[in-house]
């Protein structure tokens, strides 16, 4: 679980309610269904209509991630390489076949694979890389996919203003119905700018971040397998792969 997330969260709605409070506002003035209805579903009807279900469906699953604890061990990754190499010097490259089914990434476990096939490092880097960039570009359409979403809620948002306000001039000779209409009018846009700006937004640009960090790690890996099947000195190999050690966090 990602607490630094979660925290961000919670702060920000402790910020909001908590600032409406000091104002001399309540709880119950920033709760309306309708406004809520109007943003969170008019966001997401948007959205659908503009992308596809494959889309969806990765968007979705790498949301549920941004909560999750998605940090990657490069110096572990690093440790992995190495061991793998002085097996394979000390056993011949089929020893390493064991390895591939400890491996939960689907990227390294078919690398490794490769490897324990006797595939041609030429062979390995231009399967591995076309794979490693198409996945790289679905995710980050996943996160357009979230990005899309920050820009539909403030609009929303300002549809159920004006269909408060619609409510409000209906209304004007019944004042006790005026006040529910208000309230739709610039909670709707309240709604729509703070999910826009402190969830869908923050959400994206995260998944951007994992993305990179993962790209990053897998490329790290890849050049690790590539330099086994060199035959390279397993101490080259990992001073070679200490320059990606920047990209940790």
């Amino acid at each position: 679980m990602n607490l630094v997330s979660i925290s961000g969260i919670l702060l920000a709605i402790i910020a909001i309610v908590g600032g409406n409070y000091l104002a001399g506002g309540g709880f119950g003035e920033l709760l309306n269904l309708p406004a809520l209805l109007i943003v969170v579903g008019g966001t997401f009807a948007a959205v659908f209509v503009q992308s596809s279900q494959a889309e969806l469906s990765r968007a979705i699953r790498l949301s549920g991630r941004v909560f999750g604890n998605n940090e990657l061990n490069y110096h572990d990754g690093i440790n992995r390489i190495v061991n793998w190499c002085v097996i394979a010097r000390r056993k011949g490259l089929l020893a390493l076949e064991d390895e591939v089914g400890e491996q939960h990434d689907s990227f390294i476990r078919k690398g490794l694979q490769m490897l324990v096939d006797g595939r041609t490092p030429d062979v390995i880097r231009s399967t591995l890389e076309t794979e490693l960039i198409s996945r790289e570009n679905r995710d980050l359409q996943a996160a357009k996919v979230l990005e899309s979403m920050g820009g539909y809620a403030p609009t929303m948002g300002i549809i159920g203003a004006v269909l408060g306000l619609i409510h409000v001039m209906s209304n004007l000779a019944d004042p006790e119905n005026l006040g529910a209409g208000i309230a739709t009018a610039f909670v709707a846009t309240i709604y729509g700018v703070a999910i826009a700006n402190l969830l869908f937004l923050p959400m994206a640009n995260k998944i951007r971040a994992m993305v990179l960090q993962r790209f990053y790690f897998q490329e790290m890996m890849l050049e690790g397998l590539l330099s086994i099947a060199e035959g390279q000195n397993p101490r080259v190999i990992q001073l070679r792969l200490q320059g990606y050690l920047e990209q940790e966090g």
